[in-house]
């Protein structure tokens, strides 16, 4: 099975990136984060035509808004709200096929411009949503069932998930609390992050090249913000990983590029 997960900054506007994307990877399933659009105004019919007629959508009009596509049914597809917030951040889907495997789309908030959570409710509400993910990952003994948890989740976690960890450190996205957080939740459920199962942590990788500097991508002034994480039960089967990262040089990206892993 191929999943892919990609932060795609609106999939209206991003269209056409994305049909190109999946006629080139052919993923099973699609996990879309920041999809920005409303559920009624989603584009059914074109993921009919592109090969995906098996949807989970949760959207908000003109922001966040997460998505799970598939090529073959769902056996069941549910969503939460974290940190009492109805914002449209997570789904899950259990494949038909795959009965036992539970895959979690997820869009972590962000964080806001400061890391202090008295002066930026948003870094506060990050920190908030992360604690509640390392609960859930816990007490429902995640480790001990076949989970994949996928999506941006916002934070980069080692030093080489970004171009250089001594100018960002302190910025939202890579401060010691978040990427605590991460180790945190990371343990919680016994996960495997797959990116760096594949690609060394001595290795610099990137999923994310911001719009302020213009020249972010040909510099590579990049992060790592998006993730796949399995359980235990599932590492074995890891069989391939891959960061796409040419979408970025594509006219008017997303910032984010595809990240995509096979099961065997």
């Amino acid at each position: 099975m191929r999943i892919a997960t990609w932060n795609v900054n609106s999939i209206r506007a991003r269209l056409e990136h994305f049909a190109a994307f999946v006629a080139a990877a052919r993923p099973n399933v699609v996990c879309l984060q920041e999809t920005k659009v409303a559920d009624p105004q989603f584009p059914a019919a074109a993921m009919d035509e592109l090969g995906f007629p098996h949807r989970a959508v949760r959207g908000e009009k003109g922001r966040n808004g997460v998505a799970i596509l598939a090529d073959r049914p769902f056996a069941t597809h549910w969503q939460w709200d974290w940190w009492g917030q109805p914002d449209a951040r997570h789904l899950a889907v259990v494949p038909d096929a795959e009965p036992r495997l539970e895959l979690h789309c997820f869009y972590v908030p962000s964080g806001g411009p400061e890391a202090d959570v008295d002066a930026n409710p948003k870094f506060a509400h990050k920190l908030g949503f992360i604690d509640e993910m390392t609960a859930w990952a816990r007490d429902d003994r995640l480790a001990d069932r076949s989970v994949m948890i996928l999506g941006d989740l916002n934070v980069a976690p080692l030093e080489t998930d970004v171009w250089n960890h001594q100018r960002i450190k302190r910025q939202v996205g890579h401060t010691p609390r978040e990427c605590e957080r991460m180790a945190g939740l990371r343990e919680a459920g016994g996960f495997t992050d797959v990116g760096r199962h594949f690609v060394p942590p001595d290795q610099h990788l990137y999923t994310w090249w911001g719009y302020r500097h213009p020249q972010s991508f040909q510099k590579n002034y990049g992060w790592r913000l998006d993730h796949v994480w399995v359980t235990p039960p599932l590492s074995a089967h890891l069989d391939r990983h891959a960061v796409w990262s040419q979408t970025r040089g594509w006219q008017k990206p997303s910032d984010h590029v595809p990240v995509v892993v096979d099961l065997a």
